[in-house]
């Protein structure tokens, strides 16, 4: 019943997505690349069983506006026995099943995001075997909720951001796509590299054998402007306020703000800004940091997608946060690859608490 329901919503909801600006070479089908072409990251529902849950009637509004995909992150430690018991583990599980079930219902596609804290990436670090078991093993419990739902709706994240050396990651990602291939046939998987899945980071991954995947990229530069405001106080973005974007040398904005780091002796900081500034000096910091992964596309031709971007609230001014979102959206658009902002009603989410949508931010994202 529920992949006939999954199935039927497809037919009648995704947005056609432009024609492919490469012709890439995978078995992904084009209908599942076009309900992962606009999206949003739904962080902090799956956290604990007496999180919140989104406001449904706002997300009605974003899927009638065109929104297309939600990414589901699901702490990985949950549903790992290395970190959590049998009971946990299947409530977790109960929890991800009615997630991707009220989602689908809404006409939704889905993708179920492996979203490891710092307790599994100190395991992957230092012990490779344990950390292949227990992705195993979460992905053992994971495939059986998966297995619900059409995998025309419904896909696979292996993990996010993985913390290891890219050589080792290389094998280790094959090594798990081919476990999970093993128990979801037909669904299509997303991957991304390593250090924090940068643009900058795919020249040192190469596309896996299993061709029905979808690689992943996350894009947050410059990071003095999206984690300006940072919410760690000792964190040197903390005491950055206020800063524009553009980020541009002359501009009176970014003059006062580095002379009063300066007076102050935040050196940290003020090198954030720098380095902002030296990624802005040919003009188009968006098309220049992702250039990487434009060029990794072209030369393997395989499907790409952008599953994290986005502006922490705090201190940027609305304005610019505004202007470096609608840049981030028409680069990936002229690229034809999906897009999926971080996040929906949190530090970086595009409502308020009150769960309004900032339409300045909606607009933006869908670029009117």
């Amino acid at each position: 019943m529920r992949q006939w329901l999954a199935a039927a919503l497809l037919a009648v909801s995704v947005v056609p997505v432009q024609a492919a600006c490469v012709t890439t070479d995978s078995a992904v089908p084009a209908a599942r690349l076009e309900a992962l072409a606009r999206g949003i990251n739904l962080a902090g529902w799956m956290d604990r069983p007496d999180a919140p849950a989104p406001n449904f009637e706002t997300l009605k509004t974003l899927r009638a506006a065109g929104i297309t995909h939600v990414r589901l992150p699901v702490p990985a430690e949950r549903v790992m026995r290395r970190f959590a018991s049998e009971a946990t583990i299947e409530q977790q599980l109960a929890m991800v099943d009615r997630a991707v079930m009220q989602l689908v219902a809404l006409g939704f596609s889905v993708s179920i995001d492996l979203h490891p804290s710092s307790e599994f990436s100190a395991l992957h670090r230092s012990d490779p075997e344990s950390a292949m078991q227990a992705m195993q093993q979460a992905w053992r419990s994971l495939a059986t909720v998966i297995d619900n739902f059409t995998p025309d709706l419904v896909f696979a994240e292996l993990l996010n951001e993985p913390d290891i050396d890219p050589v080792r990651w290389q094998r280790e990602a094959e090594q798990l796509a081919q476990f999970v291939r093993g128990l979801l046939p037909r669904t299509t998987l997303i991957v991304g590299p390593t250090n924090w899945q940068r643009a900058d980071s795919l020249p040192s991954f190469k596309p896996l054998p299993d061709r029905n995947v979808v690689y992943a990229i996350h894009f947050y530069d410059p990071m003095a402007f999206t984690h300006q405001g940072h919410w760690d106080p000792a964190d040197p973005r903390a005491a950055i306020r206020g800063l524009p974007f553009p980020v541009r040398p002359d501009d009176p904005k970014v003059q006062s703000l580095r002379a009063q780091l300066g007076a102050n002796g935040q050196h940290e900081s003020l090198h954030e800004i720098d380095v902002a500034l030296a990624q802005s000096a040919s003009g188009d910091l968006i098309a220049a940091q992702l250039e990487p992964a434009v060029q990794w596309q072209q030369r393997y031709r395989v499907p790409l997608i952008i599953n994290e971007f986005g502006v922490f609230k705090e201190a940027a001014p609305a304005d610019s946060r505004a202007r470096w979102l609608r840049g981030v959206v028409a680069a990936a658009q002229a690229h034809c690859w999906g897009w999926t902002h971080w996040e929906f009603d949190q530090g970086f989410g595009l409502t308020d608490r009150a769960g309004r949508l900032d339409p300045a931010v909606l607009d933006a994202l869908l670029q009117r």
